[in-house]
């Protein structure tokens, strides 16, 4: 028999009758990202009791967990099973749900070469803004017809409804990793990142900080040595903490970008995009594709938006100042009318984490 969550039901319910606006949370670990400071006045929604694997056969390279689960014991429990969700979700706290990795839609080194968290989310079950159960996609991996809604809730920031269950696909373990390091100035870096982007290399992951290239090769060890000797480069014995703290920001460089009177900005953009001339510190993630930026708070958020842009990507405000500036990079007039009706359709009343994303909705 199927247990409900009837205290997340009868809180939506209460909201929708009061016109409540609700901030939804799990683990809290993402309080900061997006507009948080719309919520100020909303009421808590705690979903970290909702928690637990719902169903795991390792054999299938699926699981699926309640959105409460905390992400700590579900990649234990992977791990033990010698798997990994392959798109290495940042926690940024020991407290960081399923829940709150799938609505964020962030994902970490491993992201180009093995996928986005999208990529990896098969099926999901959710409360939309009326307290209605609804479930989308499966458990196993096939073509449907219709539109892919459960992957429409990956990054969606709980704005169109509150994550009950997830089933994702997970991947084996690689048998080797080991990490290169290259000294470099940025156009060296660029030309090595092209490289092993165009050559069939094990690499899942590339970082770019302060003439240093940090390039991680994975996979069967005979792959590993022999990408080792067609690249060079010196081996670090301290690899698992540096990918660590790029993935979780505990890096130096992730630090100054929170500190007071900084800002942080991520800009997604086309790997093959030359060095950006933007005032500030740089880092260089996912051969080139994503471009950490940590510049004084008052930099002018119209010009690093402008080159993200021009790039063929986006800019976000990570870290910083978020009162007079949007978060999320505007949205084009089209696109903004099909965000604004997928909220209606999922939460007439507009009570879910509204004006999380965008201020229009």
């Amino acid at each position: 028999m199927q247990i409900l969550p009837e205290h997340l039901i009868n809180a939506i319910n209460a909201a929708t009758e009061n016109k409540q606006p609700l901030r939804i949370r799990g683990g809290g670990s993402k309080d900061f990202y997006g507009n948080s400071q719309a919520l100020q006045h909303a009421s808590l929604l705690d979903t970290s009791t909702w928690q637990g694997v719902v169903d795991y056969e390792p054999s299938e390279l699926v699981i699926t967990a309640r959105a409460g689960t905390p992400l700590v014991e579900l990649e234990k429990l992977l791990h033990d099973h010698g798997q990994m969700l392959a798109f290495e979700p940042p926690y940024f706290s020991a407290s960081a749900t399923l829940g709150g990795c799938v609505a964020t839609g962030l994902s970490g080194p491993r992201r180009a070469y093995t996928g986005a968290v999208r990529d990896y989310v098969l099926g999901t079950q959710l409360l939309d803004g009326q307290g209605s159960i609804l479930s989308f996609g499966g458990r196993v991996m096939k073509n449907v017809a219709g539109y892919d809604v459960s992957r429409l809730m990956t990054g969606a920031m709980g704005t169109l409804g509150v994550l009950l269950e997830i089933s994702l696909k997970v991947l084996p373990k690689p048998a080797a990793d080991r990490t290169l390091c290259f000294q470099a100035s940025t156009p060296e870096a660029m030309a090595i990142m092209r490289r092993c982007a165009t050559e069939p290399l094990p690499v899942s992951a590339t970082c770019f900080h302060d003439d240093q290239l940090y390039v991680r090769l994975s996979g069967a060890e005979s792959a590993v040595q022999t990408a080792h000797a067609r690249l060079g480069g010196d081996e670090i014995k301290d690899k698992d903490d540096f990918w660590e703290s790029v993935r979780n920001h505990t890096h130096l460089f992730f630090q100054e970008g929170s500190a007071a009177g900084k800002a942080l900005w991520r800009l997604s953009i086309k790997p093959t995009t030359p060095p950006l001339s933007l005032p500030g510190k740089q880092l260089i993630e996912w051969g080139g594709a994503l471009r950490w930026l940590v510049t004084d708070e008052d930099a002018d958020a119209a010009v690093i938006r402008t080159h993200a842009a021009d790039a063929g990507g986006h800019a976000t405000l990570f870290h910083g100042d978020k009162t007079t500036i949007p978060v999320f990079h505007p949205l084009s007039p089209a696109l903004l009318k099909i965000h604004q009706r997928l909220k209606q359709q999922f939460d007439p009343a507009g009570i879910l984490n509204p004006q999380r994303m965008y201020t229009e909705f």
